[in-house]
C-alpha cells in the first residue's frame, strides 16, 4: 500500500492486513498470534485468546513481558459491558520513601539512584500483577480451562523457538547487565556469548513453572509453593518483596474514561494509566481544526499535533499517580470546556514553550495484544516487566524474570510519585476502543512508555480524519514531544522537518516513536481487519470459515433424497 497517491507525506506500508469474520488477533509475535487463533479455533473467545497470547509472549518476548510483571486490559464483552482490569504492580510493604539514595536533584538524573539499585537487581522488583490479572480474566470472562490457555506457552518453552533479529538485538544490548546474574546469563548468554538470530532458545525451567501454574492456578504464586520460592530467594538477595506482598495483591476493576472525537466515542483506561486521559485531552484540543483538510503529515497538521502534545505533557503530572494516594482531576482534563480554555495557547504560526519535566522512568520495552472474536468480545491489553528483561535477574530454577517497576517511583521522599507501601505504579498504557453509534469501529494499542498516548492518538487521527486503513494507521510516520525536542520519525520528509524547525520546534529525526501497534478495524457486516506495524515482530491472524452446513453428512449416502 502506498500513501503517495494521497495528500500529505508519502509512506509505504511494509506489512499487509488480514481479514476475517470469526476472530482476529494482532500481537507482537507470530507465535503469540498463532496461540490466540488456536484458542479461537478450539471454541474459546477473545478473552481466552488474549490470555493464551500473553502467556506465549512471556516465552517468545521474554525481554518484554513476564508472569511477574504488570499491565492493564480494556475488555469489551459481547453484551456491551466494558471494564479495565488493572493488574499493575504495587510497591512492597517493606519499601519506604527513603529506601534509595538519589544521585541528583536535577533532571535528567533526578530519578537515578546510587548503584542503579532501583533499576537493576532485586531491589527493583515490585509486587507483580500480571499472572493474577490474566487468570482472573480467563476465569470471569473466558470459556476454556487455564491449562488449555497455557499449553502453547509450555510447548514453545519446552521445545524451543528460533530467535528473531529483534529479540537477538535486545539480548545483545542488555548483555552487560545480564552477565551480572548467573541464572539469566545461563539462558541468554550461553558460554558467555549472547544468543544470535536463528538460535534455538529452550527454557526448560520456565516450562516447568508454567506447568505448575496450569495445574494449580495463580495461587501457586500468590501465596503458594512457587510464591514462597520466589519471595525467599528475592529476600535473600536484598529485595523488598515478601510472600505477604504476593498473598495480599489484588487486581482492580476500573471504569474506563470516555470522550468523543468528531462523533466517535473513544474509550480508554483511567489513572493510574495516564493514556486514556491524555488521548482524550489532545483530541479535544485538536477537534477545533479540520485536520483532514490540513492533510496527513503536513507541517500544519504536525505543528498542531506537537503543540497539543506539549499542553498534555504539561498536565501529565496531574494524572501520573495512583488515585488511591493522589487526587486525580480526570473529569476536568477530558472535558471539552477545559480544551476550550487551553486551546488559545496554541499559535498556529509558532511553536510554544509548554516545556514539561515529566518524572517517569517508564520503559518503552513493553508488549501489546489486540484481539476480537465473532461474538463481539474485544480485548486490547498492554503488559510489561518495564525495562528490557525487567530487573535483569532470574529466580534460580524457575526461569522467571521479575519486573523492575520500582524504577518508576520517585526516589525522593515527599513527592506524588514517591515510594509508599501498596502504591500502584503509573503507566502510559493507552488501550483504546472507538465506537460510532455504540458499535465498535476500531480497537488498538501499542508499547512505548510515555510515547504511547501520542502514538495512539495519532492512529485515531489517521483513522477518523485521514480515512486510513488500519494498516496505514498503524504504520504511518509518527511524531512526539513533551516540550523539549520534537521527535519526528525519519519517514517524514526532510522538507516537512525543516518547516517545523522554522516554526520554532527543536526537531530531532528518530528511527521510530514508540513500538509495534496492533489495530483491528470492525465493519458493519461483522468483518474484521487486523494490522500490525513494522516497529515490532507483529503479525495479525484471523479465523474465517466455520462449521459444516447443518445436516451435512456423508453416511450412509450424501445422495439420499435425490432422484436419478
Amino acid at each position: 500500500m502506498d500513501w503517495r497517491d494521497r495528500a500529505g507525506s508519502p509512506f509505504i506500508c511494509e506489512k499487509t492486513t488480514v481479514s476475517a469474520h470469526r476472530g482476529m488477533a494482532a500481537t507482537n509475535h507470530p507465535l503469540a498470534s498463532a496461540a490466540a487463533v488456536e484458542m479461537l479455533a478450539a471454541g474459546g473467545n477473545a478473552i481466552d485468546a488474549a490470555v493464551s497470547a500473553l502467556f506465549t509472549l512471556t516465552v517468545v518476548e521474554p525481554m518484554m513481558v513476564g508472569i511477574l510483571g504488570g499491565g492493564a486490559a480494556l475488555i469489551r464483552l459481547a453484551d456491551g459491558r466494558e471494564v479495565v482490569l488493572d493488574g499493575l504492580s504495587t510497591a512492597p510493604a517493606a519499601a519506604r520513601p527513603d529506601s534509595f539514595e538519589p544521585i541528583s536533584e536535577e533532571w535528567p538524573d533526578y530519578m537515578e539512584t546510587k548503584g542503579r539499585a532501583n533499576r537493576v537487581g532485586p531491589k527493583a522488583v515490585a509486587v507483580p500483577g500480571t499472572l493474577k490479572a490474566w487468570c482472573e480474566a480467563a476465569e470471569r470472562f473466558g470459556r476454556l480451562p487455564l491449562r488449555d490457555l497455557i499449553e502453547p506457552a509450555i510447548r514453545h518453552a519446552e521445545r524451543g523457538f528460533r530467535l528473531s533479529p529483534y529479540l537477538a538485538t535486545c539480548i545483545a544490548e542488555t548483555a552487560p547487565d545480564l552477565a551480572l546474574d548467573l541464572a539469566i546469563a545461563a539462558v541468554f548468554l550461553p558460554g558467555g556469548q549472547p544468543l544470535a538470530t536463528g538460535d534455538l532458545l529452550v527454557q526448560a525451567d520456565y516450562a516447568a513453572t508454567l506447568r505448575s501454574i496450569a495445574a494449580q492456578g495463580p495461587g501457586v504464586v500468590y501465596g503458594g509453593e512457587l510464591g514462597r520460592k520466589v519471595a525467599t530467594y528475592l529476600e535473600s538477595v536484598g529485595s523488598f518483596l515478601r510472600l505477604g506482598d504476593l498473598e495480599s495483591y489484588k487486581t482492580i476493576d476500573r471504569e474506563p474514561v470516555r470522550g468523543t472525537y468528531r462523533g466517535v466515542e473513544i474509550v480508554g483506561p483511567p489513572p493510574p494509566c495516564s493514556g486514556g486521559v491524555q488521548t482524550l485531552q489532545i483530541l479535544n484540543l485538536l477537534e477545533a481544526w479540520d485536520i483532514g483538510q490540513l492533510g496527513f503529515g503536513t507541517p500544519e497538521t504536525l505543528h498542531l499535533v506537537l503543540e497539543a502534545l506539549k499542553i498534555a505533557a504539561a498536565d501529565r503530572r496531574a494524572v501520573t499517580a495512583d488515585p488511591d494516594f493522589v487526587d486525580v482531576p480526570s473529569a476536568r482534563l477530558i472535558s471539552k470546556d477545559y480544551a476550550a480554555l487551553r486551546r488559545p495557547e496554541i499559535d498556529p504560526g509558532r511553536a510554544g514553550s509548554f516545556e514539561a519535566r515529566i518524572l517517569s522512568n517508564e520503559s518503552a520495552n513493553t508488549t501489546h495484544v489486540t484481539i476480537a472474536d465473532g461474538d463481539g468480545n474485544i480485548v486490547t491489553s498492554t503488559q510489561t516487566i518495564n525495562s528490557l528483561f525487567g530487573a535483569r535477574i532470574m529466580i534460580p530454577g524457575t526461569g522467571i524474570i521479575p519486573n523492575n517497576y520500582i524504577y518508576l517511583f520517585d526516589p525522593h521522599p515527599g513527592k506524588a510519585l514517591s515510594l509508599q507501601p501498596g502504591k500502584r505504579i503509573t503507566s502510559g498504557i493507552t488501550a483504546l476502543i472507538g465506537k460510532r453509534d455504540g458499535r465498535p469501529i476500531f480497537a488498538l494499542g501499542l508499547p512505548g512508555a510515555h510515547r504511547i498516548p501520542a502514538s495512539a492518538m495519532q492512529a485515531v487521527l489517521n483513522l477518523i480524519d485521514h480515512g486510513m486503513t488500519p494498516q496505514e494507521a498503524a504504520e504511518a510516520p509518527r511524531v512526539f514531544s513533551w516540550g523539549q525536542e520534537a521527535e519526528i520519525e525519519r519517514g517524514v520528509p526532510d522538507a516537512v522537518r525543516a518547516t517545523l524547525a522554522a516554526l520554532g520546534h527543536r526537531v530531532s529525526a528518530v528511527d521510530h516513536v514508540a513500538g509495534g501497534m496492533g489495530i483491528i478495524g470492525f465493519e458493519a457486516d461483522g468483518a474484521m481487519t487486523g494490522a500490525a506495524c513494522w516497529r515490532a515482530d507483529g503479525v495479525p491472524m484471523g479465523v474465517g470459515g466455520g462449521a459444516a452446513r447443518a445436516g451435512t453428512s456423508f453416511w450412509p449416502d450424501p445422495r439420499r433424497g435425490r432422484s436419478y
